[in-house]
């Protein structure tokens, strides 16, 4: 099949499935530019074979530079939830020849593999370690809490 422009197979995906938005597949497409770079490969970009997990790490990496703690919501606008969706969306643009694919290549590859939105928030939610405290005759304290409002002094 005969390579078609980046921005013409969009626009002929998009008059058939409209699930997701152009501005999805543009970021897709920089997507698998930073997943080519990251697997170091000396090939040129248009003959490097990506595999679907790499992709998807190349979107969460992309997302997590690009958007930060933003990112599941602007991946949402756009129609992408999960790896599902990145499949979805690859195989659009091979059907319209935007991109090619190997013979293994199938939808199934990015079902399952990455939790978009648990990948992308993960960084952003608290962490702290709350060790207990050892009295002095063995019994566990229950842990301090910092957000208590202090005790009132006595003047």
């Amino acid at each position: 099949m005969e390579r078609v422009h980046f921005d013409e197979a969009v626009k002929k995906i998009l008059q058939k499935d409209n699930r997701y938005k152009p501005d999805g597949y543009d970021f897709l497409r920089e997507a698998l530019g930073r997943a080519i770079k990251a697997n170091n490969s000396d090939e040129l970009e248009e003959h490097r074979h990506v595999t679907g997990p790499e992709l998807l790490e190349g979107i969460v990496n992309l997302a997590a530079d690009e958007f930060g703690i933003m990112a599941v919501t602007i991946l949402d606008s756009w129609g992408i939830r999960d790896g599902e969706d990145v499949g979805n969306m690859v195989f659009n643009l091979i059907d319209a020849g935007a991109f090619g694919r190997s013979e293994e290549d199938s939808p199934t590859d990015f079902v399952g593999v990455i939790d978009l939105k648990e990948r992308l928030l993960s960084p952003y939610r608290p962490t702290r370690e709350v060790l207990a405290k050892k009295s002095d005759d063995g019994e566990s304290e229950p842990p301090t809490r910092g957000n208590q409002p202090a005790k009132p002094r006595e003047i």
